[in-house]
């Protein structure tokens, strides 16, 4: 790995782990639909014209209808959910519910795709079960103020990443990957915009809010998008998404250092297990001996 692969890795993580502190700055003044409406929007805004000079648009117009699900499932709910836990729970522990994204994709590939894991892959999802028990044990409360919904919220948002992940596969491999982005986040910009209209809040959020707002749209959607792809085309999609790993670890340094949240002996146990289970799943730890299916 160059250098400067080992810089944008770095610099990914970093800023996909300060959305979670973004969105708990900005979600409790704005709510999570407006915020949402401005994410989506702005990074769709930012992310077009770069698609627009590499002649793709004629791409997403033949796409729509797909790029509408994707908009549904890679943007409009999963990027309101996790706003909406964002209300409750801290940086840390929401970027290690959004860890467990590849375990859902290989779940789902199993459910839908009938693809066949390794035995160590199915060790992966078992690990990841187990490190969700004991990451979420005695914080599934759903009284007034508890923090159970959120965690569902979580986790319904990783499943819909997970979904996103094989439907963008089958149905718009042909389609440039920032094309895909660009075009998945104007159609979950749109479909979102009339929830955002009717639940915008009466109070004029803060200049703080506004600018927790911006650089979720600006940084942490539309570059960090950028830097991604750019990962992916030198380093392949495997080495590229292990920048699960780094998340949660810039997320809890981020809600530490700025808004003075701690760590709990759960989260640290909890996330390890699940880190492990997606390093698995992922096939990131690799046997020395060609891998069983199940």
């Amino acid at each position: 790995m160059k250098s400067s692969d080992i810089l944008d890795f770095f610099f990914l993580s970093a800023i996909w782990g300060a959305s979670f502190l973004f969105m708990r700055v900005a979600t409790p003044e704005f709510g999570p639909f407006a915020l949402i409406g401005i994410r989506a929007g702005l990074a769709a805004l930012c992310l077009l014209p770069l698609v627009w000079m590499q002649g793709g648009l004629r791409g997403l117009r033949a796409h729509v209808r797909e790029l509408a699900v994707i908009g549904v499932a890679n943007s409009f709910v999963p990027f309101t959910l996790l706003a909406y836990a964002s209300l409750s729970l801290t940086a840390g522990f929401a970027s290690l519910l959004n860890a467990t994204t590849p375990l859902w994709a290989a779940l789902l590939g199993v459910i839908w795709l009938k693809a066949s894991l390794t035995r160590r892959q199915w060790i992966g999802l078992a690990l990841g079960a187990l490190g969700m028990l004991v990451l979420t044990w005695g914080q599934v409360d759903f009284k007034p103020g508890g923090s159970g919904l959120a965690i569902i919220a979580g986790l319904i948002a990783t499943l819909a990443y997970g979904f996103s992940s094989h439907y963008t596969k089958r149905k718009l491999s042909n389609l440039p990957p920032m094309a895909v982005a660009a075009g998945s986040q104007a159609a979950g910009g749109l479909m979102i915009l009339p929830f955002a209209i009717a639940f915008w809040p009466s109070a004029m959020p803060s200049a703080k809010a506004w600018g927790a707002a911006i650089l979720l749209s600006v940084l942490a959607t539309a570059i960090a998008l950028v830097i991604y792809f750019r990962l992916i085309a030198r380093l392949g999609g495997q080495k590229a998404s292990s920048v699960t790993f780094l998340i949660p670890v810039f997320a809890a340094l981020w809600g530490w250092a700025l808004l003075d949240e701690g760590v709990t002996t759960p989260m640290w146990i909890g996330g390890g297990i699940v880190l492990l289970g997606t390093a698995l799943t992922l096939g990131l730890i690799r046997p020395k001996t060609p891998p069983k299916t199940l």
